[in-house]
């Protein structure tokens, strides 16, 4: 389909009147026609893998030229292991088991009859994001195994990455008998598509946007459809007094420097006052020789000599890139304190010894994710085993965390009597 569509509204209502229409089919398809597309789409991608990449390309010299900082150009790229990635997140969410129809906590009550609920899809799932192609084939296949229709806009910058991913969906799902809306991937540019998209209550049932803070800031704001999104990734890893510093050592530089422009990116580090001496040099030197610029407390310029001071917005700045905010806290307490201040509750971590001190921070500590002795950057739907993700959501409603497959899912009550009437 060409990149030049002149009646945008036209479009996208026959985008969501198609994918309502595919939903109804897609509900009630057998896991093994499910799963029959899911291999077929990971095969297509797998034998097209030169096509993509040159498809890639092509977009990555585009971004290049229209000057993209590094992180956006990072996000964007499909490499052979990201390749490799998004095929094995295929593989596991195939594999793993199918929850529509899922019937649980069935009861017998006083009258006689049995209450209990069932696992079904939401119907039609809007999804708008950035940069990352690999989101489309994930989208897609987790929309798919959970028995839902999707609209994916992707964004320009991976134009032409995100359709040779579509046309492997769109083979995969007609080698299966399966409709090929039940996965539209938007074939234009055009920015209209995305005000469409979230103003069709009649057509989508949840829109869930992955991207920077301003996309996800205008979705809420201006949407017509139920919202699951996260607007920041403001992470901490805590290191408390009673670390082990190794571990503590390792789990401070990888969650900060494996990957800069994720989400799940540590963006604060907190250091008990009872180590900072001890730790924050070896820290220091090795996030130097990473190229970081360090902005810290007091404290912490007192102990680290280029250390920059930090102001009160450091502490609420998600960074996506080569800068890590240093805070030295007098204990646990205060750091629970800080986190839940200003933490965007996705994602914090706790680095101790000590079995109550974990446990009290696992509790009390208010995000999405809470880990201890663990890299934040494990914080994704792959790692979690949930196959792949859909997005990570920091509302408490419905889906918290990585959005996997039951959070693609509600529930209906059902009721089984043989004849009961009610007295």
């Amino acid at each position: 389909m060409p990149d030049q569509i002149k009646d945008i509204d036209s479009y996208m209502q026959a985008v969501g009147a198609n994918a309502r229409a595919a939903s109804r089919l897609l509900a009630s398809a057998s896991t093994r026609v499910k799963n029959e597309a899911l291999q077929a789409i990971t095969g297509d991608l797998d034998r097209g893998r030169r096509e993509l990449m040159e498809e890639n390309r092509k977009d990555l010299e585009a971004g290049t030229e229209k000057g993209l900082d590094a992180a956006l150009l990072d996000r964007l790229e499909l490499t052979e292991a990201r390749i490799n990635s998004m095929i094995e997140g295929l593989r596991q969410i195939t594999a793993l088991p199918d929850p529509i129809g899922e019937i649980f906590d069935l009861k017998f009550r006083p009258t006689g009859i049995q209450v209990g609920r069932m696992r079904v899809p939401l119907g039609v799932v809007g999804i708008i994001y950035e940069s990352r192609p690999n989101v489309t084939a994930d989208a897609a296949a987790l929309c798919l195994k959970s028995g839902n229709a999707s609209v994916l806009r992707g964004g320009s910058e991976a134009f032409h990455s995100n359709q040779a991913i579509a046309g492997s969906i769109q083979r995969g799902l007609e080698k299966a008998g399966l409709p090929g809306d039940a996965v539209q991937v938007i074939a234009t540019r055009d920015r209209a598509t995305v005000g469409a998209m979230i103003t069709m209550p009649e057509y989508v049932d949840v829109i869930i946007p992955r991207g920077g803070k301003g996309l996800i800031e205008r979705i809420s704001q201006d949407a017509r459809v139920p919202v699951i999104k996260h607007l920041d990734g403001i992470c901490h890893v805590y290191i408390d007094d009673q670390a082990d510093i190794g571990k503590a050592f390792d789990i401070a530089i990888n969650s900060k420097t494996q990957r800069y422009g994720t989400c799940n990116t540590m963006e604060t580090l907190l250091v008990a006052e009872g180590v900072a001496e001890e730790i924050l040099p070896m820290l220091a030197t090795a996030y130097l020789e990473k190229g970081l610029e360090l902005r810290g407390c007091a404290r912490s310029c007192e102990i680290l000599a280029g250390c920059q001071p930090a102001t009160e917005a450091d502490w609420d700045t998600e960074y996506l890139g080569p800068i890590l905010a240093i805070r030295v806290v007098a204990d646990l307490k205060s750091a629970i304190d800080h986190i839940n201040t200003h933490s965007s509750q996705h994602t914090d971590s706790i680095v101790t010894e000590n079995y109550t001190r974990a446990r009290r921070f696992l509790s009390e500590v208010d995000s999405a994710s809470v880990m201890v002795n663990a890299s934040t950057r494990f914080a994704d739907g792959f790692e979690y085993g949930l196959g792949a993700e859909i997005g990570i959501s920091t509302d408490k409603f419905h889906a918290r965390g990585p959005v996997g497959l039951e959070g693609l899912t509600s529930v209906k009550f059902i009721v089984l009597g043989d004849g009961h009437i009610r007295r």
